[in-house]
């Protein structure tokens, strides 16, 4: 959970903010999560704030590259190139001595060389012998001998802070014998999805819809940076609304950073988000922005520092107002810089709206963008085959001319 401070500066109520003063706001409201020791299954996808080094030599010990024989010397006091008398694995040996050795194993003490399996042979009286392929060079001193801090010395960085940690990057620290490690935490999100007429399965009747958030805002989520917290489903009843929110236990075992609703940011008399927050002591930080769509969206923060992000009902501007206001907020809670938006090519004209930008999904061709059909604010088909989202300004943009597009999460 958050504590006031970590919540950031304290922001007076914003009304019908521009869409770039809304992401800026967003971002600017809320500082990092407190890093958290994980172990190293639960590291991999977060990000590094404490360098991992090398409590000791990698590795720590000479060890073997090869199955084979650990050997002293060339072989027999002749100077040929064997035979070597076998002896116990693991006991030191003696000058024309070897014993069998597997990879990664300890290189007994005395041993110069390891001969590889395919290039030695033991013959009836038990004494190794070269292979008939084998060259002299095969046990030439060091010869597949990986030694002791070969890969780092004691006290190497071996990740730095700062880096993103995968599967790989979690092997090397479990070779170097690390259990755990300090990560930037990722915030928890809890998920109210309301809404008496919505149903969740089967095709909605008249009067009815469908549940377009439920399937999918877990996995945009943990897209956008967040760790997906559980979902809870409530109608339209101020009684309803004022557990979902007052319950920090939505989430399950661990209380959320950040609560979404979807609906209910309207201003009918079955919308109760402000209301709700205002009982329970919060701070309206955002009220409306200036785009379509998506207008009706709303962040608020409660005294316990958790963020409240209300969505708009219709699925393509929730779905806009996520990017606008979740996408921010879990990149500063996250200590990630802001998404920015990249200058492309309009490929069609997009007339103006006066005093709204336009959030509209795209396709890109050669660094062309154009806007998708069917981006209605209830409609998902043109979002669903987008590659991104223009953020076209009030004055509208012609073909030709730069229009500010940012991509979408999944891409």
């Amino acid at each position: 959970m958050l504590t006031q401070e970590a919540a950031g500066p304290a922001v007076s109520v914003r009304h019908a903010a521009t869409w770039a003063e809304a992401r800026e706001l967003a971002y600017h409201c809320a500082g990092p999560l407190n890093p958290s020791k994980v172990s190293l299954r639960e590291a991999i996808g977060h990000t590094l704030t404490r360098a991992v080094t090398a409590p000791r030599d990698l590795p720590h010990y000479a060890s073997s590259a090869m199955d084979g024989w650990a050997v002293n010397g060339s072989g027999a006091e002749t100077g040929s190139f064997g035979p070597w008398k076998l002896t116990t694995a693991g006991l030191p040996l003696a000058p024309g001595e070897a014993s069998t050795i597997a990879t990664g194993g300890l290189v007994p003490a005395g041993a110069t060389a390891v001969l590889r399996k395919e290039s030695g042979t033991v013959a009836e009286d038990g004494r190794l012998f070269l292979a008939h392929d084998a060259r002299p060079e095969d046990t030439l001193p060091g010869r597949h001998i990986r030694g002791a801090g070969e890969e780092a010395g004691a006290g190497d960085v071996l990740i730095p802070a700062g880096t993103l940690l995968n599967p790989a990057h979690i092997a090397l620290a479990a070779v170097a014998g690390h259990d755990y490690l300090h990560v930037q935490r990722k915030p928890r999100v809890a998920v109210v999805l309301t809404g008496s007429e919505v149903v969740t399965s089967g095709e909605p009747a008249a009067g009815q819809v469908r549940d377009a958030f439920g399937p999918q805002l877990d996995a945009v989520i943990s897209q956008l940076g967040g760790t997906p917290g559980g979902q809870r489903r409530i109608g339209d009843s101020y009684q309803e609304w004022m557990a979902a929110l007052d319950d920090a236990d939505v989430a399950g075992a661990l209380p959320p950073d950040v609560t979404i609703t979807t609906g209910g940011t309207g201003k009918s008399g079955t919308d109760h988000f402000r209301d709700a927050v205002a009982a329970l002591g919060g701070r309206i930080l955002l009220d409306g922005i200036d785009m379509r769509p998506g207008h009706p969206a709303v962040l608020a923060v409660l005294p316990d520092g958790r963020f409240i992000i209300g969505l708009p009902g219709n699925p393509l501007a929730a779905m806009m107002a996520l990017m606008t206001l979740g996408e921010p907020l879990l990149a500063a809670l996250g200590d990630r810089p802001i998404p920015s938006a990249s200058l492309m090519t309009s490929g069609a004209d997009v007339d103006p709206v006066p005093g709204k930008t336009r959030l509209i999904p795209c396709s890109v061709i050669h660094d062309v963008v154009f806007p998708a059909s069917h981006t209605a604010s209830g409609m998902m088909r043109g979002l669903a085959g987008a590659d991104g989202y223009m953020a076209v300004p009030p004055e509208g943009v012609a073909a030709g001319a730069p229009v500010p597009v940012l991509p979408l999460p999944w891409k």
